[in-house]
């Protein structure tokens, strides 16, 4: 049997209906949703910042970033991304599982915004898009 075949494990979470990933590898930590603090910013989809253990963290509305008409519940999560430009925090409904996929459960979508999706990962019966957090968050001021 060969072992070429690679995994890895995602962070999958839902906003809406809709499920999404991330690598967990790039996942810092998930944390229950605070409001952020408002700031002035020319980004609609920055909601504001967050004091992180004395860090300050932008924060960023996914649903709003990618576009999505979505009813906010009113308790979610934030979880906690790093990016090559640092560190920011996105807004989920809930966060589902971990999960361990290999490649290929991954196939790329040619249809989607490359800077924003790496992948769709085929979960059995469910369909969750790979977020790529650099494109995702890319043009945000962050903090390193």
């Amino acid at each position: 049997m060969s072992t070429a075949e690679t995994t890895r494990q995602l962070v999958i979470f839902s906003l809406g209906t809709e499920e999404y990933a991330l690598p967990i590898t790039r996942v810092q930590e998930i944390i229950r949703y605070t409001e952020p603090r408002v700031v002035a910013s020319r980004t609609a989809w920055i909601r504001g910042v967050i004091n992180l253990r004395g860090k300050i963290v932008p924060v960023c509305d996914l649903a709003e970033r990618l576009g999505l008409q979505h009813e906010r519940r009113k308790v979610g999560k934030i979880v906690i991304v790093e990016t090559e430009t640092g560190t920011a925090g996105v807004i989920v409904d809930d966060v589902e599982e971990v999960l361990t996929v290999d490649d290929a459960q991954l196939e790329d979508v040619p249809a989607a915004d490359a800077a924003y999706v790496d992948a769709i990962a085929k979960l059995d019966d469910r369909l969750a898009i790979l977020l790529n957090p650099d494109g995702l968050l890319a043009g945000l001021d962050i903090a390193a």
